[in-house]
């Protein structure tokens, strides 16, 4: 930011140090006057000249974006031109290179007739407001200054915070924020120096109502222009003058779908409060019949949330109401007796095909596995209490059957966990009750209610170079069922300790890789676990199953998640890692990992229908992440069995993002006979394929500001089945920025199920600072959603400073 001199004196001849003969008596006492200097010093023979002594300037500690209210009455005004005639206190005439100056409003003109008592200035020929870096011109205006009420004919004007500008017969000040614009035009598309530029948009209005500080605009009569045609007659409209929220309609969705027939949809945005807002909306659809609906959002300092819901009164496809709700809650309160928080997460469809025939229905409602859960909990110092709740609803599909969880009807919980206790030892204790309830339509639900205690005690012993954890853990269990078991037994339960022993070490030396100095490190770990073996093929799965086999997970003392089975195992697993971190930043920029499990007795515990684990060596864990530049990313994860001599499965990654809006991801996922699967997603411009030339990273092209008008990009993610050989999910789509708009279309073909997808054409123009107009969904979101790494051509950037536009 340049450092805005002008503010410490007034400016041309009224500032500059010039000879006193040459200048008018009055025209000096008028500019002493407007200085705020009293004319009684005048008489004063030796009081100091205003030349001399200028108005005492106060330090501040930076520049105000907005001036007080209480403080703009006391502002001075400065004024200044070729020729100043009039009388002090009164009136003040202004000829030539005119000026007046009065806080963040700097007004220019040819001549320009400043009236003290009303506040009242009047200009004429080549007129110029820059109000807070706002900026008008034309050839006339009449305007009180402080109220900035007025009027300006044949105005030009810009807003900074949008860049938006636009010419009218007519300029209305009522106040410092709100204006009427007469016979307008608005753009945000830049002019160039061309004599026949024309912008690529433009609403051209009867009227604009302009509201700074709501910061929204209204135009009434209007007409949108798209490439010198009009495309979209507009009675009534409002905008946004920056990037606030404002109520208003939203543009609506028109689309065509083989389910539902032609669509269209119409949203209306209201902004209750800064921390408040609902989108209400209304649509039909030509095969099914009119649907309402709506989301409301919250946000306080203790709680937050969301409610989406939708209904159909009739759909003529299925023959009844549809409707579906989604409502989260997290909410955090400070009592005397502890901290209490409310956590909801309820999710309900009328029926089974509702994801299949809703495609733009909340994301929470597009799975088929929707869960309705509630917990109340409670914490306060070393303890901690919950009670929950969750049922899930299952939509089934007939090609592909889905076995709902078990109902949690409800939970209890309490957690202790002592902290600093002697002798460096760490303990937590859990106590868990849990009644079990599957869904009805399963045949013989075990349905029942467990509790379980599990205790664990470890003593931790930490050093720089290396660290031992040794850990002891007791899980009882009791189980009561409502039907009897196979064997006839009602109850069931089961005691297990387990031991484990963590430890590593770290070692570090400086080295050399490819020209870069690194600090290596070489951390070996060990870690044995120890579970004797308990006969538990009785008892029921409520919430388990086996873990993923990972990195994350070979050093753990359960081959299970969940509380119903506990593994018998004897086994240790050695594992090294190995990483070079930038000497300077401390960055890594290599990962090397290789772990393995050696087995020293069989895993007879499994899960129903599993064999029993009898393999001494477990396939081998190898891991690697190269990091080599902030450009450049690749991450690796393999399972390779020995024996066979072939991987497991595999998860290769690589990615390049050289700046903004230049990314490519790429991932091979193999899992051995079931799946293996190649998956590309990008975002680049079109012009740098072909070793054309684009935008700089600099500020001037930073994210949020796209690389440069003119240019196309290529956008979109590939999800390819070698195994079947075939596309199973594919999102292709281009956009082309032209500085102050930006069209986008893509081909969206998801599958929906083993044997059925969908496929959709969503087509948008968003007119940057105005509006978007979108043909089916908004492809931004399926573009977020689908595209790794994908940043928006235009997002929300901070406002532009007063300064930046000073005068």
């Amino acid at each position: 930011m340049q450092n805005p001199q002008p503010l410490s004196r007034p400016v041309r001849h009224a500032a500059a140090r010039a000879p006193r003969p040459g200048l008018h008596p009055l025209a000096y006492a008028v500019a002493l006057a407007w200085c705020g200097v009293p004319l009684a010093a005048l008489a004063q023979a030796d009081a100091p000249s205003a030349w001399d002594a200028p108005p005492a300037l106060r330090r501040t500690p930076q520049l105000q974006e907005t001036l007080p209210a209480d403080l703009r009455p006391q502002l001075p005004v400065f004024v200044s031109g070729d020729r100043i005639t009039g009388q002090p206190d009164v009136k003040a005439v202004i000829d030539g290179n005119a000026e007046l100056r009065r806080g963040d409003t700097v007004i220019r003109a040819d001549r320009l007739e400043y009236t003290v008592p009303d506040d009242l200035a009047q200009a004429q020929g080549n007129v110029r407001i820059n109000k807070a870096g706002n900026t008008y011109d034309g050839s006339a205006l009449s305007l009180h200054v402080d109220a900035f009420e007025g009027f300006f004919s044949d105005a030009r004007y810009r807003f900074l915070g949008t860049g938006a500008h636009g010419v009218s017969t007519r300029v209305d000040f009522l106040d410092r924020d709100r204006s009427v614009v007469h016979n307008a035009t608005y753009t945000t598309c830049q002019k160039d120096d061309s004599a026949t530029w024309e912008p690529d948009w433009v609403l051209r209005a009867k009227t604009i109502r302009l509201d700074q500080a709501e910061e929204v605009g209204t135009a009434e009569g209007g007409v949108l222009e798209f490439k010198g045609l009009p495309v979209l007659p507009i009675p009534y409209i409002t905008f946004p003058l920056s990037d606030k929220r404002k109520s208003g309609f939203l543009p609506p969705t028109v689309g065509l779908d083989s389910r539902n027939g032609l669509e269209y949809l119409q949203p209306y945005y209201w902004n209750i409060a800064p921390n408040r807002d609902a989108t209400l909306r209304g649509g039909i659809m030509a095969k099914r019949g009119v649907e309402i609906g709506g989301e409301f959002r919250y946000l306080e300092s203790d709680y937050q949330g969301q409610v989406d819901a939708s209904l159909m009164p009739s759909d003529s496809q299925r023959n009844r109401m549809r409707w579906g709700y989604s409502a989260q809650h997290q909410g955090q309160i400070s009592t005397p007796v502890g901290g209490v928080g409310l956590n909801l997460n309820l999710n309900r469809v009328s029926d089974d095909d509702y994801w299949r025939d809703f495609a733009r229905t909340p994301l929470p409602l597009r799975q088929r596995l929707l869960p309705s859960d509630a917990s109340l909990s409670w914490a306060s110092g070393d303890m901690s209490a919950q009670v929950r709740t969750l049922k899930w609803q299952a939509l089934q599909d007939v090609a592909s059957p889905i076995v709902p969880p078990y109902n949690l009807m409800p939970q209890l919980l309490w957690r202790y966990t002592p902290q600093d206790l002697d002798r460096g030892l760490d303990f937590s204790m859990v106590a868990d009750t849990t009644r079990f309830e599957a869904d009805r339509a399963l045949p013989n639900p075990a349905d029942g209610q467990r509790s379980f205690v599990q205790a664990q005690l470890s003593r931790p012993f930490l050093a720089p170079g290396g660290f031992v954890i040794p850990k002891l853990q007791l899980h009882a269990t009791q189980y009561q069922f409502d039907n009897p078991l196979k064997t006839g037994e009602r109850s069931a339960s089961r005691t297990l300790p387990t031991f484990s022993l963590d430890s590593g070490l770290v070692f570090e030396r400086d080295a050399r890789l490819l020209g870069r100095a690194f600090t290596q490190t070489l951390e070996p770990r060990a870690f044995y676990t120890y579970t004797p073996f308990r006969d538990q093929s009785r008892l029921p799965l409520y919430d388990t199953a086996a873990t993923d086999f990972n990195f994350g997970t070979i050093y753990t003392e359960n081959a299970y998640g969940g509380n119903d089975r506990l593994a018998d195992n004897n086994l240790l697993t050695l594992g090294v890692t190995t990483r070079f971190l930038d000497s300077n930043t401390g960055a890594e920029a290599v990962r090397l990992d290789v772990a393995q499990r050696l087995r020293f007795s069989d895993q007879d515990v499994t899960l129903p229908g599993g064999a029993p684990v009898s393999e001494r060596l477990s396939d081998v864990l190898l891991g690697a992440g190269i990091n080599w530049t902030p450009q450049w990313g690749f991450d690796s994860t393999v399972q390779y069995n020995p024996k066979t001599g072939r991987s497991i499965r595999s998860t290769i990654g690589a990615r390049y993002s050289p700046g903004n809006y230049r990314t490519v991801n790429a991932v091979y996922r193999l899992q051995r006979g079931s799946s293996e699967q190649i998956d590309v997603g990008w975002q680049w411009p079109l012009a740098a394929l072909w070793g054309g030339q684009v935008a700089g990273n600099g500020p001037e092209r930073a994210k949020g500001q796209g690389q440069g008008s003119g240019r196309w990009y290529t956008v979109g993610r590939l999800n390819y089945s070698l195994q079947d050989r075939k596309l199973v999910d594919t999102v292709v789509g281009f956009e082309y920025d032209s500085c102050c708009w930006i069209g986008r279309v893509v081909i969206e073909r998801l599958q929906s199920s083993v044997t059925t997808s969908n496929t959709r054409l969503l087509f948008q123009i968003e007119f940057v600072g105005f509006s978007r107009l979108s043909l089916g969904s908004n492809p931004l979101d399926t573009l977020k959603r689908n595209v790794p790494r994908y940043q928006s051509l235009r997002e929300q950037v901070s406002t532009p400073s007063r300064f930046s536009n000073y005068d």
